[in-house]
């Protein structure tokens, strides 16, 4: 998948979260959102793709989205935010296994490997790495643009005047 949509989650969530617009919130909870796709590194290890740890994998579970949510909620001592981030760690796979392509997400890592889509998948799988910047890749940012933009008006809509 292209990133437009994962990014829209994280900068609407740094909204919701601060109650304003807020650049640093964005970016943090963007890079959030990007997260479970870290495992890309196992592209470079020589990791297969269908390994647990390959990409979209274990980084792509409901466990790894629970404990980056217990983890930053448990350092930061703030039970909303560690709340928050599981839900926005939790939305990449889940908006992953929405794609036509791939091996889908080991939603359910460990306790199952198997990995799994959605019974529904209208969102265009995208290339990976440099090829993404290709007539294929704008392709997929042009299908997510429309989903994503309440998110993003949402999340970058300037604050009201009192």
């Amino acid at each position: 998948m292209a990133s437009l949509l994962h990014v829209a989650v994280g900068i609407a969530a740094a909204r919701l979260y601060l109650g304003r617009r807020s650049l640093p919130g964005a970016l943090a909870f963007a890079a959030l959102s990007m997260l479970p796709d870290a495992d890309v590194v196992a592209f470079a290890l020589d990791i297969p793709y269908s390994d647990p740890f390959g990409h979209r994998g274990a980084s792509h579970s409901l466990v790894f989205a629970a404990g980056m949510g217990a983890l930053i909620g448990g350092l930061s001592r703030r039970l909303r935010l560690g709340l928050l981030v599981a839900v926005v760690v939790a939305s990449h796979p889940l908006l992953d296994a929405l794609t036509d392509g791939g091996l889908g997400v080991a939603l359910w890592w460990p306790q199952e490997e198997t990995r799994v889509f959605a019974p529904w998948r209208p969102i265009p799988v995208a290339p990976i790495g440099a090829s993404f910047l290709s007539e294929r890749g704008l392709k997929v940012m042009l299908a997510e643009l429309l989903p994503s933009l309440p998110l993003l008006i949402y999340g970058l809509w300037p604050a009201q005047k009192a």
